[in-house]
């Protein structure tokens, strides 16, 4: 007869598996008090660091004030950003002379949006404010100034707002205003346009003040297009497939680092 081999029986087989389990949570312990050695060491080093960074923020803001309209250029040109401004938003940017992020000294507590603005027809302040806090239990918190609306000039209360030619492109009608996000409170643990800023923009704003302008390719690519028309006997229909070839030539953009190399 042949002879066949038998499992252990159950409870044996149960036992190993609840030490097993036993085994892991033990070394899982061990990888998650690394993981809080790690993370308290990751924080010393970026405390130092972000120590060492401020002379750079210092003498790139002066710097950044040599150029006109530089930051609500920067914004525009950013994907997120310019989704939430409205024309007038735009127009009122265009008095934003300086932008200064400031992560609190632990770091992990929070940090502040500073912007700075020249006497503009729309508000009295100089300085619009926003922070971000995390208090030890780990509830976000946000607070930010009350701005001084100039009479009839309130931005947040013009619900009409045109789309600017970003936000058309990205069908995005009748955005809120800009300037609500002062007045938003209501997720300070998700703000996302506080994170672009702080995460992506202030980084590197160069990067986003330098982006092309897609129209302005686009509108030499028609040009081209109407010379043709006058040079060359071509049907309408000729003109338009090739129209629709320069745009797309010309949406190809190399990346901007192609451009300008890093410094």
């Amino acid at each position: 007869h042949a002879r066949y081999s038998h499992s252990p029986p159950l409870k044996v087989e149960q036992k190993e598996q609840q030490e097993a389990i036993e085994h892991i949570d033990e070394v899982q312990n061990e990888i998650d008090r690394l993981n809080e050695q790690a993370s308290e060491e990751i924080l010393k080093v970026e405390q130092k660091y972000n120590k060492l960074r401020q002379p750079f923020f210092q003498k790139r803001s002066e710097l950044i004030a040599k150029i006109p309209n530089f930051w609500v250029t920067t914004f525009v040109n950013h994907p997120q950003v310019s989704a939430l401004l409205g024309e007038e938003d735009e127009e009122a940017l265009h008095y934003l002379t300086r932008v200064e992020v400031t992560e609190f000294e632990d770091i992990k507590s929070g940090y502040r949006i500073d912007f700075y603005f020249d006497e503009n027809p729309y508000f009295e302040n100089k300085i619009l404010s926003k922070e971000f806090h995390l208090n030890e239990s780990g509830d976000p918190s946000s607070k930010s100034t009350e701005i001084k609306w100039k009479a009839g000039k309130d931005l947040t209360k013009r619900a009409s707002q045109t789309p600017n030619k970003a936000g058309k492109k990205r069908q995005h009608e009748e955005p809120e205003s800009f300037f609500t996000w002062f007045t938003d409170h209501s997720d300070a643990g998700a703000d996302e346009l506080g994170e672009v800023v702080k995460d992506d923009i202030w980084p590197n704003p160069l990067q986003y003040y330098l982006v092309p302008d897609m129209d302005d390719e686009e509108g030499e690519g028609d040009d081209d297009d109407d010379d043709e028309e006058g040079l060359e006997d071509i049907d309408e229909e000729g003109d338009e497939d090739e129209g629709e070839e320069d745009d797309e030539e010309d949406g190809e953009v190399t990346p901007i680092k192609h451009f300008f190399p890093l410094l």
